[in-house]
């Protein structure tokens, strides 16, 4: 009997266990793992609760809090108003966007760059060939000068903008209509025959 009780008071006295201390070198004790999450919620929600404590705020500070919020909303407000102008006055949008297609790659790559690193992404930059683009541009915009010139012309309260001018195809098909083999023969079936 001195031996049972001497092994079970190595294993179990003192204060230790040495079977469960073993065990949880393999295997996370719940109980203390609860603890240890439980733990670290609430130290998670008192240190966003220190955020919102209503603490006096210089202008700048709350000016700059106020200019933090409002990239996201401008962006994706900014594109539903871009449809809705679309199909308001097409004329309008489309001379923007005339403006747009002047921008170099380069640029529209450093915009990328710029929103992309905001929003927390990441960005691969390629090398571009800086002046070949702008060079691109430059002749693209006679062109788009042309076709704002062209879209101003087709505003509605230009005068003669719904003019369709002369046309003589026109003219003669309504002076002299074409044949029509169909109707002739409907036409002369319709005739009483004479004897």
């Amino acid at each position: 009997m001195g031996v049972i009780t001497e092994v079970f008071g190595f294993l179990f006295g003192g204060g230790r266990n040495v079977l469960r201390e073993t065990a949880e070198v393999f295997v996370e004790n719940t109980e203390a793992g609860a603890q240890r999450s439980a733990d670290l919620r609430g130290d998670a929600m008192q240190q966003f609760g220190q955020e919102f404590v209503t603490e006096r705020k210089g202008g700048f500070d709350r000016f700059m809090d106020g200019l933090n919020r409002v990239p996201r909303p401008a962006l994706a407000l900014g594109t539903l108003l871009l449809f809705a102008v679309a199909m308001v006055d097409p004329l309008w949008f489309a001379a923007r966007m005339q403006g747009i297609a002047l921008v170099p790659e380069p640029l529209w790559w450093l915009l990328g760059v710029i929103v992309s690193f905001y929003f927390g992404g990441r960005h691969q930059l390629k090398t571009q060939d800086f002046q070949r683009d702008i060079a691109a541009s430059m002749a693209r915009a006679p062109q788009a000068m042309v076709n704002i010139a062209t879209l101003a012309q087709l505003r509605s309260d230009t005068p003669g903008a719904a003019d369709p001018g002369t046309n003589a195809r026109a003219s003669v098909a309504a002076v002299y209509p074409e044949q029509n083999r169909a109707l002739e023969d409907w036409q002369a079936s319709e005739r009483p025959a004479t004897k």
